[in-house]
């Protein structure tokens, strides 16, 4: 286990390693361990012959032998340490399969667990058996992602800590981006046409993301204004035309400003009007044309109906 001791298979892997022509930092990567572990480890354990796992291991065992008894380890917030350390590797691990590296995780989960949600960083290399080295260059990664920051602490030292909203702050950072794939899915579907197989998967990909991207957007609309936003849609589809904002206004009786803002939320939350989008043309006029994912080529064109075809059908 991470921060724990060295165990056979583990030294059996850096010996296999080290005969691949391994270094010591991707050794330590792959064991989860700080680079300084893995050299101090080959270091006390070669010997002419080079590094070998189980003179290493009886090394080790011998000298663990000689070790005098610990001292029970500290609870870690009243709470032992030994489950707090379990939880902290079991969670760390689930947080890697989703993109963050190891170290990192681990620190994150200790300041997360905290109860006072912050630590130092003597603390947290306490608490993970790790070096301080570490321990800084996690924190600054976290950093760099805003999920944690620097406060000061009592006797000049730096307190890393979790804010109750880190959530919120790192969905919305996330937002722009999943919109950003969402509007390169949709010009994808006009390259590649909605009916092939690419425009399929990248209209399926693109409302994946729309919705992720609306879901994620601390929007700020409230009901009153979504249910504008339907009733300017609606009116849109009755007038059948293109519709200035002063004539949105006026039909429906509402000020300027109210129509505007039903407009702005339909722009900002496109999902508003699905299966419609509603585009601004000529000089201020806005109307509804069906969205262009929802359609094939071969549909649209089935549907347009001549007015020789019609003529016939009345007949």
């Amino acid at each position: 286990m991470p921060g724990g001791r060295l165990t056979h298979e583990h030294r059996r892997q850096i010996a296999i390693w080290l005969a691949e022509g391994l270094g010591y930092a991707e050794i330590a990567r792959r064991l989860g361990r700080p680079t300084s572990t893995i050299s101090r480890e080959v270091a006390r354990n070669s010997a002419p012959g080079g590094y070998l796992a189980d003179r290493a291991q009886q090394a080790a065992g011998q000298r663990a032998r000689r070790r005098p008894v610990q001292a029970t380890e500290p609870p870690v917030d009243g709470r032992p340490a030994e489950s707090v350390r379990g939880f902290v590797e079991q969670f760390a691990t689930l947080l890697v399969g989703t993109g963050l590296s190891r170290m990192p995780a681990r620190v994150f989960v200790c300041l997360l667990t905290s109860d006072s949600g912050g630590l130092t960083s003597a603390e947290l290399v306490r608490q993970l058996q790790v070096s301080p080295a570490s321990v800084s260059k996690a924190i600054g990664y976290l950093e760099g992602i805003e999920l944690v920051r620097r406060t000061q602490g009592s006797g000049r030292r730096e307190r890393y800590v979790i804010d109750d909203d880190v959530w919120l702050r790192a969905f919305k950072a996330d937002t722009g981006a999943h919109a950003e794939v969402a509007e390169a899915a949709r010009h994808g579907i006009d390259i590649f046409g909605v009916g092939t197989p690419a425009g399929t998967r990248l209209g399926q990909m693109a409302r994946f993301f729309t919705w992720i991207s609306e879901q994620m957007n601390d929007s700020g609309l409230t009901d009153a204004v979504m249910h504008d936003a339907l009733t300017v849609l609606a009116a849109l589809v009755y007038a059948a035309r293109p519709l200035t904002m002063d004539e949105l206004a006026t039909a429906l009786g509402w000020p300027i400003q109210r129509a505007a803002d039903a407009l702005d939320a339909i722009g900002r939350r496109p999902i508003l009007s699905d299966p419609l989008t509603v585009e601004q043309v000529g000089r201020g006029a806005y109307a509804v044309t069906p969205r262009s994912d929802r359609l094939s080529s071969a549909q649209r064109d089935a549907l347009i109906v001549s007015p020789c075809s019609t003529r016939g059908s009345r007949k």
